[in-house]
């Protein structure tokens, strides 16, 4: 089989390291009936140990070169290929609690972690290798450097721990960042049930739209000082040092007055 070589355009850095794929694997904890989809399986790395323990492992794959390796692999007749942009596919065509397990393209994993949020209700859990940094934007307490809106928005839908720091010599080619595995486990209304979704995601946006800025001004026009104190919002205070509760809170509070 010739050499596949890596597309800038897909984001692909393949995986490599035994050890890192083993950790992996043991953390997803495969069992023979489970429902696992793999975002990404390159050139299975990750697919091959999961499919030995799986009855059948979903796969996507937008890569057509990729899908037509995958295709002849000897355990081929175990996976279920569903070609093309992860982001425009329909996680709910696979029926069951899933576990979703990933090798993320960087140049996507912001917008595609959103769109997994939509699906956190039909997931038992996710494991993902990321960049680093967005690792700790994910897990961000109030007050750190990576706290924002990422943080507040996943935070409200998972239950998120980074597992393994993997370095980029764990891949082929070697990104320029350092890399982590997080392990995202849906708790619904964590941080509280938000009476608007729709309502709430706006307000988050809002209020981290510049970060050096007061929440007061942020949320100019949308929130007076007032409503800010009945969530117990200190006006004065810059929005990453806010408890991503308290956004819930807010947003639910300006919801019920607006009625």
């Amino acid at each position: 089989m010739k050499e596949h070589k890596a597309r800038k355009r897909f984001g692909q850095n393949f995986l490599q390291d035994t050890r890192i794929i083993n950790d992996i694997v043991h953390a997803v904890r495969p069992q023979p009936g489970d429902v696992v989809i793999e975002i990404g399986p390159g050139l299975a790395a990750i697919t091959a140990p999961l499919a030995e323990k799986l009855d059948k492992l979903h796969v996507i794959e937008i890569d057509r070169d990729i899908v037509g390796r995958l295709k002849t692999l000897p355990f081929a007749g175990k996976l279920v290929i569903h070609e093309g942009d992860v982001l425009q596919f329909d996680f709910n065509s696979v029926a069951g609690k899933k576990k979703i397990v990933g090798n993320l393209p960087y140049n996507i994993s912001t917008p595609l972690l959103f769109r997994l949020s939509e699906v956190a209700d039909d997931v038992d859990e996710m494991h993902f290798m990321l960049q680093k940094e967005v690792v700790e934007r994910m897990t961000a307490e109030p007050g750190s450097n990576g706290y924002g809106r990422l943080s507040v928005m996943l935070q409200y839908f998972f239950e998120m721990e980074s597992l393994i720091e993997v370095p980029p010599e764990s891949f082929y080619p070697a990104p320029k960042v350092d890399s982590a595995v997080v392990r995202m486990i849906p708790v619904k209304y964590r941080i509280g049930k938000a009476e608007d979704f729709g309502h709430f995601a706006g307000l988050v946006k809002h209020a981290f739209a510049q970060r050096r800025k007061t929440i007061r001004n942020n949320l100019k026009g949308i929130a007076a000082d007032g409503d800010l104190q009945a969530a117990g919002i200190n006006p004065k205070e810059r929005p990453e040092h806010i408890e991503a509760g308290k956004y819930v809170v807010l947003s639910n509070y300006l919801v019920q007055q607006a009625v």
